[in-house]
């Protein structure tokens, strides 16, 4: 008798109970959500200055034959045929490498996270360091990899406002950082394959590739969701993980933190014909700075301008995947000519408000701009 009075009350009490309890937890959130959107809102907007101007970059909606891309499959040709140029034009990837996991080096518990230091295979030669912070949750985790000159920054051990990996941990999401530390070291800076005095792939490709490599890795840990794995770099970082998210699609989305979106000769911070970025040639290099006559740009680096190319053709391969320009000095406001050229894409598959930009008058991050990145990966990620 008692099997038969206590079901009743299992489905009118405590059903209902269990049902009021889930739809509250809905309710937060979505508020939480509504919320991250308010504050992140504003910064995906086209700025009426600028909106519907292409600048002088030429439309990426139009074939060679001048005839324009209408729909959605014939944008995802187009697509494959911009991708396919960079590589050959760059110099092709080694096969990535899928099934090296993180090796975990040692451990140091951090109340709210374990901070793990760990080696990772990340060319098919070379292998480095970094760090794996884990928040101590049992869910399937989003997950963010920051790239620096060296990872120690990201974990808090660096210049201010550049700490993205453990303030991403300390907000639920699991952290890889990794850097070029002994590039840095050796002032090359990047990646070099198969070597550097006779390299095949432009070093930055090379950066990509190997973030490449530490995406397939981290998407074996268990507490991470591969679905929702995005990258985050400043400065040289910025270019670094603008280059990875762009050219491989398994990032659900990014965060630039002021690269130089755009190739610009007149800016020693936009560099991207060093040889340690798209300009290799076999030692001795060229002298550090701006390109003059008796310091020229070698090695790809001249062609792509020669040609008319630039890296508004890169950001498009985003599309729809969302990103996040956090600009400075390098990347004023007026970016967003090059940034239309995105938003166009995305509006012909379907898609608003997944081109964004911050703004502020210095190349270093601040708190303000920082905020909207980790608000950014709250909103698309978590």
């Amino acid at each position: 008798m008692e099997r038969f009075t206590r079901e009743p009350m299992i489905k009118t009490v405590l059903l209902p109970t269990l049902l009021l309890i889930c739809l509250g937890f809905i309710n937060v959130l979505g508020q939480q959500q509504d919320e991250q959107w308010h504050h992140i809102n504003p910064y995906f907007k086209v700025p009426t200055a600028y909106k519907d101007s292409l600048g002088p970059y030429r439309s990426l909606l139009f074939l060679p034959d001048s005839r324009l891309i209408q729909t959605p499959q014939a944008w995802r040709e187009r697509r494959e045929v911009i991708k396919r140029n960079w590589h050959q034009m760059m110099g092709p990837w080694p096969a990535l490498i899928q099934n090296h996991p993180l090796n975990i080096i040692d451990s140091i518990d951090k109340v709210d996270l374990i901070q793990y230091r760990i080696s990772l295979q990340w060319t098919p030669g070379e292998s480095t360091q970094g760090y794996l912070l884990v928040p101590k949750t049992e869910e399937k985790k989003p997950a963010v990899i920051t790239v620096y000159y060296e990872p120690e920054t990201a974990i808090g051990e660096g210049k201010p406002h550049r700490d993205y990996a453990i303030q991403l941990a300390q907000r639920g999401f699991v952290t890889l950082s990794l850097g070029s530390t002994e590039a840095t070291a050796a002032k090359t800076y990047a990646l070099y394959h198969p070597s550097i005095d006779a390299a095949e792939v432009q070093p930055l490709s090379m950066l990509a590739y190997a973030a490449a490599n530490a995406w397939h890795a981290l998407s074996l840990h268990p507490s991470v969701d591969s679905t929702r794995i995005g990258i985050v770099g400043h400065s040289f970082g910025g270019k670094w993980a603008m280059f990875a998210s762009c050219l491989f699609e398994k990032f659900a989305c990014a965060a630039w933190s002021d690269p130089g979106i755009m190739l610009q000769n007149d800016r020693p911070s936009i560099n991207y014909w060093e040889p340690w970025y798209l300009g290799y040639h076999p030692k001795p290099w060229r002298e550090r700075g701006l390109i003059t006559a008796d310091n020229p740009a070698k090695g790809l680096y001249p062609d792509l301008v020669a040609k008319g190319h630039n890296l508004h053709e890169l950001h498009a391969l985003m599309a729809p995947r969302p990103f996040l320009v956090s600009g400075g000095s390098e990347d004023p406001v007026s970016r967003w000519q090059a940034l239309n050229h995105s938003v166009a894409v995305n509006q012909l598959l379907g898609y608003e408000h997944r081109v964004g930009m911050t703004n502020r008058p210095d190349h270093s991050p601040n708190a303000q701009a920082n905020e909207v990145i980790y608000q950014f990966f709250m909103y698309f990620l978590k």
